[in-house]
């Protein structure tokens, strides 16, 4: 059951016609940004704090239990959590926090540790898509949360429930959206995204991690990567033909499988890392007489990053080192530039020339984006601080700062001289 919250229908009409035009600049509509690679373009953003951070605009409560960060576009977030037992869907207005809507779209069915909804909605013109912990995948309307088509990554494509749930934040591509669901006929699967309807499955035996899919063109061939619970694969957009494989920084342990970067892709290279002492790497992907070939140009044990995410920049990868050292290296040769614990052990952004690091215990850092040394020019604690650990990635559109800390919301305006 859905509800319009706190809205006339005025209100909600006006709010139908105003927010469904193609993302621009300075939105955030999905996992990672328009890029997915965590860069925002935006400019003109404070390149230091003040004691006590940025100024706070607003606090949100009752976005429910989970992990998801926000997807915005125009004077719309939306996010997930669970709320009263049902897995759902949210709408918040930008400008106060207000909730618009509120959808729910199946019960709460994993129990496990970490309770909660882990992806980022997708955005893509009027609709949305969203994957629930448990696998339910929903396409749903933006102007209300009404539900367009599900299916369940479990029961419809045989994926196994990772140990920790599903944790993807799907991707759109033209008219098809591509996921992981890990079954052993349908490792990954292209959809139409209107109907839901299976348009290819692609069987190469992987079982799902916790990464998000990029495309890229390589060779002349456009590309899904994936980071997998066995490997780095590129699978071929066309047909879902397997292409490649690199193993080297995919974590695994009888326990296990816990890959969950969001692979770099840049100019026919691909990276990853992976935690638990494993290490991150970048090949180069060449095509040969045969296919594709994954070729290794460096592995370092300076990037084992466990959820954090990388950040490719001006040809330096920020990432942080377990168990807590924001490292950066030299992209081409993998090489240490400069590491800093001060920071903890943290997930980053990118922003106007500055890393936004937020520590997995809470604080928030200010970091520059610069491979000549650490320099930190901000920090601060967020209020209402819950009891768990703060995953979800920072989040910035439009000169403000999201941060999810479970069931709050807060908003905060990063944009210089306002």
């Amino acid at each position: 059951m859905k509800r319009l919250i706190g809205r006339s229908a005025l209100s909600a009409c006006l709010l139908t016609l105003a927010v469904f035009g193609p993302a621009v600049a300075d939105d955030w509509p999905e996992w990672r940004g328009v890029g997915r690679d965590g860069m925002c373009r935006e400019t003109g953003l404070l390149k230091a704090w003040p004691d006590g951070g940025p100024t706070l605009l607003w606090t949100a409560t009752g976005v429910g239990e989970g992990y998801s960060g926000p997807a915005i576009v125009g004077d719309v977030l939306y996010t997930m959590g669970n709320l009263d037992g049902k897995e759902c869907v949210l709408a918040l207005d930008v400008t106060d926090g207000t909730q618009l809507w509120v959808a729910p779209f199946g019960p709460v069915e994993y129990d496990g540790n970490f309770p909660g909804t882990r992806a980022t909605p997708t955005t893509d013109g009027d609709r949305l898509f969203a994957l629930g912990a448990s696998g339910r995948l929903v396409c749903m309307e933006r102007a209300d949360g009404k539900i367009v088509w599900t299916k369940n990554f479990v029961s419809d494509f045989g994926g196994p429930m990772p140990r920790w749930a599903f944790a993807e934040s799907v991707l759109v591509d033209g008219e098809r959206l591509i996921c992981t669901p890990g079954g052993p006929k349908a490792s990954m699967v292209a959809l139409d995204k209107t109907t839901g309807r299976t348009v290819w499955a692609s069987g190469f035996g992987d079982k799902a991690a916790y990464s998000s899919i990029v495309k890229t063109s390589i060779g002349g061939t456009d590309q899904y990567v994936a980071f997998t619970a066995a490997s780095l694969v590129g699978v071929a957009a066309a047909d879902g033909k397997l292409l490649w494989r690199y193993k080297e920084p995919a974590h695994w342990a009888d326990w296990g499988e816990v890959n969950v970067v969001t692979p770099i892709v840049h100019d026919g290279t691909v990276c990853a890392a992976s935690g638990y002492g494993v290490g991150g790497g970048m090949a180069r992907i060449v095509k040969t007489p045969d296919g594709f070939e994954a070729r290794q140009a460096w592995f370092t044990k300076d990037m084992k990053n466990h959820h954090g995410g990388l950040i490719l920049c001006d040809g330096a990868l920020y990432g942080c080192n377990d168990p807590s050292i924001l490292t950066c290296l030299d992209y081409e040769s993998g090489e240490v530039r400069w590491q800093s614990r001060k920071p903890g052990k943290c997930s980053l952004l990118y922003a106007d020339g500055m890393l936004y690091c937020r520590d997995e215990k809470g604080p928030i850092s200010l970091v520059g984006a610069t491979p000549e040394g650490f320099r930190q020019t901000g920090r601060f604690d967020q209020p209402n601080r819950s009891d768990q650990n703060a995953w979800p990635h920072l989040v910035i559109a439009n000169g403000r700062l999201y941060v999810r800390d479970q069931d709050v919301l807060l908003c905060y305006d990063v944009k210089e001289g306002r």
